[in-house]
C-alpha cells in the first residue's frame, strides 16, 4: 500500500464537492518524497505507462511536475489528493507533458476545490491555463446554473510564464520549497532561433532532499549546474539503440529532402545512458531516478524496458545510486 503522503484534508472531497461526511484519512507523512506518476517516453499512448508527470511532496503539501496525460488517474492511485494540487511546474509544453492539464483544472473545480491553482513555465503557459479554462467554460456555466455552482473559474486558475537562461533562477519560493529553474537543450539553436518557446530543468529544494527533474534534454552543462550537488537526479533517458535508429531515419528523411525532422529531434535532443552518467558525475549527485523512458523493440516488437541494461549502461559513467523508475514509484 502506497504511504499517505498527502494532507489530510486532501481525501475529503475526492469524491465530490464537500459534503462533511468523508472519514479523515491519515495524517501526512513527514519530510520531502518523490512520486513518480508516469514515466513513459514521447507523446505515444501506452496502457502499461502513463505519460510524464511527477510529485514532490513535502510534508504532506504536493507540487505537481508536468502533467501528461494519465496524470489524474495516476494522482488518484498514488493516495496523492488532487484538490491539494496548488502548484504544477512545467518544463516544457510538449503535449506528452501538458496533456491532462485541462482535466485536472476541470476536476478540481468539478469537485469543489475552491483555492487557486497556479502553474508555471516557460513561454505559453500563461495562454495554455487560459485556453484550458475556455475548454470547460461549458461545464463551469452549466454547473453555475443548475447546480448553483458560486466559484468564478477564471478567477481560480493562473499561468504565469517564467524567464530562464543558462544562469538558474529562483521561479518559486513559499513556506516548503524553493524551486529553481534553467535552460536545458531539448530545442536546438536553430529552433530558438525562429520561436519563444524553451525548455527547463527543475530543482526543488526542501528542508529535508534536493531534487532536480532535467525535463527532456540533451547533455546540458546548465543542468549540470542546476544539479550540483543534489540529492536526486530525475533524468530523463533513451536507450542507444534508439538514438541510433533515429540518426539513421534521420538522414534517411534529410535525403529525401525533409532536413527538419522528427527523428533528427529525438536523436539530438535527448539523454543517452552515457549523457545521463556524465551529467550525474560532474554535476556530484548522490541518486540517479531515470524517467521519461525511451526503449528499443523486443525480437518480439514490443516495447522493452531494459532496466538492468538502462543500469549497467549508466554505471558505466556514474558511481552513485541508480533506479529505473516505474510509474507509481515513491522515493
Amino acid at each position: 500500500m502506497l504511504p499517505a503522503l498527502f494532507a489530510p484534508q486532501a481525501a475529503a472531497q475526492q469524491g465530490g464537492p464537500a459534503t462533511g461526511s468523508a472519514p479523515a484519512p491519515a495524517p501526512a507523512k513527514p519530510g520531502t518524497w518523490l512520486v513518480l506518476l508516469g514515466t513513459r517516453a514521447g507523446p505515444g499512448i501506452d496502457l502499461s505507462r502513463a505519460q510524464t508527470a511527477s510529485v514532490v511532496v513535502v510534508d504532506g503539501r504536493p507540487y505537481l511536475v508536468d502533467c501528461g496525460y494519465g496524470a489524474l488517474r495516476q494522482l488518484v492511485a498514488a493516495h496523492v489528493g488532487y484538490l491539494q494540487i496548488d502548484r504544477v511546474f512545467f518544463t516544457h509544453l510538449h503535449d506528452d507533458h501538458t496533456g491532462d492539464l485541462a482535466a485536472l483544472l476541470s476536476f478540481q473545480w468539478t469537485n469543489g476545490k475552491t483555492t487557486p491553482t497556479d502553474a508555471f513555465g516557460p513561454f505559453g503557459t500563461a495562454s495554455m491555463v487560459q485556453s484550458a479554462v475556455s475548454f470547460f467554460h461549458a461545464n463551469v456555466e452549466i454547473r453555475t446554473v443548475d447546480e448553483g455552482r458560486s466559484v468564478d473559474a477564471t478567477r481560480q486558475f493562473h499561468g504565469h510564464d517564467v524567464t530562464a537562461a543558462a544562469t538558474p533562477v529562483e521561479v518559486f519560493k513559499d513556506d516548503k520549497v524553493t524551486v529553481t529553474a534553467v535552460a536545458n537543450t531539448h530545442y536546438p539553436a536553430r529552433s530558438l532561433a525562429r520561436m519563444p518557446d524553451r525548455s527547463f530543468a527543475l530543482r526543488f529544494d526542501t528542508p529535508h532532499r534536493s531534487i532536480v527533474f532535467s525535463g527532456d534534454t540533451a547533455y546540458s552543462e546548465n543542468v549540470v549546474t542546476l544539479a550540483r550537488n543534489a540529492d536526486v537526479f530525475v533524468c530523463e533517458v533513451i536507450d542507444q539503440r534508439v538514438i541510433d535508429q533515429m540518426r539513421e531515419r534521420a538522414a534517411a528523411a534529410a535525403a529525401a529532402g525533409n532536413p527538419i525532422n522528427i527523428f533528427r529531434h529525438v536523436a539530438e535532443t535527448h539523454s543517452s545512458p552515457s549523457d545521463v552518467a556524465r551529467m550525474a558525475t560532474e554535476a556530484n549527485v548522490r541518486t540517479v531516478v531515470l524517467n521519461h523512458e525511451g526503449a528499443g523493440a523486443a525480437p518480439t516488437g514490443d516495447l522493452a524496458f531494459p532496466v538492468t541494461g538502462f543500469i549497467e549502461a549508466v554505471r558505466k559513467g556514474f558511481t552513485g545510486e541508480v533506479i529505473v523508475g516505474d510509474d507509481l514509484m515513491v522515493l
